[in-house]
């Protein structure tokens, strides 16, 4: 029996912002429960090949290929002007038309202020859509001040956020075993 692979898109536009606690939680969680995780992060992809739009880039097409070979695709981004990163939006731009089609997709965002706890509604679940998700996992909206960094580097995630994530990561898996 192959394990269920579940890749990760991180559009934040640094490894070091609070994005990443949520990210590796999310990869720690899912590890832990017996599937395979890779993290994809956008900003590992040169910029030129992002803004240029360079579809055949070496790059962009190993990113393609994790997104292709996965059986679930979390795609995580930080609110920036009430919408998902542009690092991301580049991205998922050079995604295949239906790069998302028969995939379980679970949407993550960290925004600053709860003003933005839609954006996961009104921003990115059309471009998803748009890219063939159709089974969509609920969402998780978590603020900023809920994942605390600290001063080496780690984070930690406030108990509320946490449940809230680890009952959407549930939902997940319990998705992922429905397919398998």
């Amino acid at each position: 029996m192959t394990l269920a692979k579940i890749v990760i898109i991180s559009g934040g536009p640094s490894k070091t912002t609070r994005l990443k606690g949520i990210v590796d939680y999310a990869s720690s969680y899912l590890t832990e429960k017996g599937l395979d995780v890779e993290e994809l992060h956008v900003i590992d992809i040169p910029a030129e090949d992002l803004i240029l739009a360079k579809f055949d880039s070496e790059a962009v097409v190993a990113a393609n290929k994790k997104v292709e070979e996965a059986d679930a695709v979390i795609v995580a981004s930080q609110v920036y002007k009430a919408s998902f990163t542009g690092i991301l939006k580049t991205y998922l731009d050079l995604l295949p038309q239906k790069g998302l089609e028969n995939k379980i997709v679970l949407p993550l965002m960290l925004g600053g202020t709860i003003s933005h706890l839609l954006a996961i509604d009104y921003s990115l679940k059309p471009v998803l859509a748009s890219l063939g998700a159709q089974n969509m996992v609920k969402g998780v909206y978590t603020l900023d001040t809920c994942v605390v960094r600290g001063e080496d580097g780690s984070t930690s995630i406030e108990q509320e956020a946490k449940e809230r994530l680890e009952r959407s990561f549930a939902a997940l898996v319990t998705e992922i075993n429905k397919q398998s």
